[in-house]
């Protein structure tokens, strides 16, 4: 497996992973996610979306955005399907590494107050709760975590 930056071409692939990944949370927050509702073509346009390939296809995908003192974990989505295989482990540690990378000091992510699973996943791996905030009529809980020069790379 590796990860790479997305294809032009790759955007209504990207859309379609992410519909599957967070489909389910409609009926929890009672409507649909953010990142169902991106423009994938222009995250791909603008070096933002990554994707995780398995025999030249993409199987998941990581959409972060670069600010001048963290990297912004926007979205990260596996399919249904492909759960439980650790994938979303190594995009985590790729944004990690894409972080220290870039000479930023840390990771910031927000997702659904209502995503329980997601909080607890992001606090195990060292994620700080930092705030909760209404956005867009989304309850928002707000999460970073430092990162250091030394962590390992994951091939691309």
């Amino acid at each position: 497996m590796t990860i790479r930056l997305a294809r032009a071409e790759e955007a209504p692939l990207l859309a379609a992973i992410v519909e599957r990944a967070y489909g389910p949370w409609v009926p929890v927050i009672g409507r649909r996610p953010m990142p169902m509702e991106d423009d994938y073509a222009a995250r791909i346009a603008a070096g933002e979306a990554w994707v995780l390939e398995e025999a030249g296809a993409p199987v998941a995908l990581v959409v972060i955005e670069r600010h001048a003192d963290h990297l912004l974990l926007d979205n990260i989505a596996v399919d249904p399907a492909r759960q439980g295989r650790g994938e979303g482990r190594l995009l985590l540690d790729f944004v990690e590494a894409e972080a220290a990378q870039r000479g930023l000091p840390e990771v910031r992510l927000y997702t659904n107050a209502l995503m329980e699973r997601n909080i607890a996943l992001y606090a195990r791996r060292g994620y700080a709760e930092t705030g909760r905030e209404v956005q867009k009529g989304f309850s928002r809980v707000f999460m970073a975590k430092p990162v250091r020069d030394s962590v390992a790379t994951t091939p691309r």
